[in-house]
């Protein structure tokens, strides 16, 4: 959640940055209203409170002297009602703002480049050269179909579309895949998971994809629960409402599982093949670190993310995102997007974002500093979308007679 102190502080600057996020002016200048109400209000429920006091005070004078108390009791009941009234109103407004800033993105950090769209993101540095091919390359759909590797068709039945299924070499590497991506990220120490596969509101609420993002959930009915998004949501809130002890080394979590989303705002893209399912695996790394520390955690989580694909020898990309398309609650994102021969072009396949303390806010996880309780900084990124490493497996190891070569470091998983 955004820090309203912060932003009724340093307003103009920090909605600002907000605006090339794409907030809604409307919006903003409602939160300046009621940043005005609020203190107009507050000022005049401390007058009140302070006059209260004198007053209590000069009561306790004239009884205490036997003086005439009735007309100075009536103004002392007639000013508690306006404090009662006062509270109450500066109650709802302040309720009004939490409300609002549940609705408001994180601000992304000053050194992200201001853009629209992914159009105005911008490349950092790139990775393995792409192989040149003496065929035309096909795409992982048509390769998946001919050896009998993805069923989309029974996909569809079983569930409906963008559901599929994996089958013979393709569920095996799938399989492989997670465990070279479990093991790769032990390797950097992060700590292996296993967490619920559901996650209830206050859960979802704490990394920020509820209330906002409900409709791309999928919801478990008569229940608070949703089927997960991602292992974000789970790996964060394991420190939910919790104040951390010893933060003195960063906290760093791993897990495979499977994702659900609704792909709502999709709008009819990729949905031939299986870039954009309703339910895909995923191996997360999250990290839990001081202020001071993730500036150097999200370069490590980069590192760690894109010394996967150099060992599949997959040729790819190091991306900054522009702020207009920044997630919700990033602050800063390196996406990595691999080389897909068969479409022509880089596809995202990792998106790691440094959140800073914005969901430590909204889920209250805070560390020791010594006396104070402070709140810690979030990280969290794909290491990596296994569906889509897959599919740049199939389309970069095709050979001409229409099979397909295992990487080297999978050998020993199979």
């Amino acid at each position: 959640m955004i820090d309203l102190r912060a932003l009724e502080k340093n307003f103009d600057v920090i909605t600002k940055r907000l605006q090339t996020k794409g907030v809604d002016e409307k919006i903003l200048e409602e939160l300046r209203i009621l940043f005005e109400e609020y203190k107009k209000h507050k000022r005049s429920l401390e007058d009140l409170q302070a006059k209260q006091n004198s007053l209590s005070k000069l009561f306790g004078e004239y009884k205490r002297e036997g003086k005439d108390i009735n007309e100075l009791k009536s103004e002392l009941e007639e000013n508690k009602a306006k404090i009662a009234a006062l509270q109450d109103i500066v109650r709802q407004i302040d309720e009004k703002l939490a409300n609002l800033a549940l609705q408001i993105p994180n601000p992304p950090d000053p050194d992200v480049p201001v853009g629209e769209s992914e159009d105005d993101n911008v490349v950092i540095k790139t990775v393995l050269e792409p192989k040149e091919f003496d065929f035309e390359p096909k795409e992982h759909w048509e390769l998946g179909e001919k050896l009998g590797w993805i069923d989309f068709e029974r996909g569809v039945k079983l569930a409906k579309s963008r559901f599929s299924v994996l089958k013979n070499e393709a569920a095996k590497l799938e399989r492989a895949l997670i465990n070279f991506m479990l093991d790769h990220n032990a390797s950097y120490g992060f700590e292996e998971v296993c967490v619920p596969f559901m996650a209830n509101s206050a859960t979802l609420l704490g990394t920020g994809q509820l209330p906002k993002f409900e409709d791309d959930l999928f919801k478990i009915c008569d229940e608070d629960l949703y089927m997960i998004p991602t292992a974000e949501v789970p790996l964060t809130n394991l420190y939910r409402d919790e104040i951390i002890k010893d933060l003195s080394k960063p906290i760093k979590l791993t897990a495979y599982t499977p994702c659900f989303r609704k792909e709502a705002g999709s709008g009819g893209r990729d949905v031939r093949g299986m870039i954009r399912q309703h339910q895909f695996d995923k191996v997360e790394l999250v990290a839990i670190t001081r202020p001071d520390q993730s500036d150097a955690m999200l370069e490590e989580m980069v590192a760690c993310a894109s010394e996967l694909l150099t060992k599949l020898g997959l040729p790819h990309r190091h991306v900054m995102l522009c702020t207009g398309d920044l997630g919700f609650s990033a602050a800063k994102t390196i996406d990595l997007e691999v080389w897909l021969p068969g479409q022509g072009k880089y596809r995202e396949i990792s998106s790691i974002s440094n959140t800073r303390d914005f969901q430590a806010r909204r889920a209250k996880i805070r560390y020791k500093d010594g006396k104070k309780n402070q709140l810690v900084h979030t990280l969290n990124g794909s290491g990596l979308a296994v569906g889509r490493t897959l599919i740049a497996i199939m389309e970069n190891y095709q050979t001409k007679d229409g099979n397909i070569e295992i990487p080297k470091a999978l050998e020993s998983y199979l």
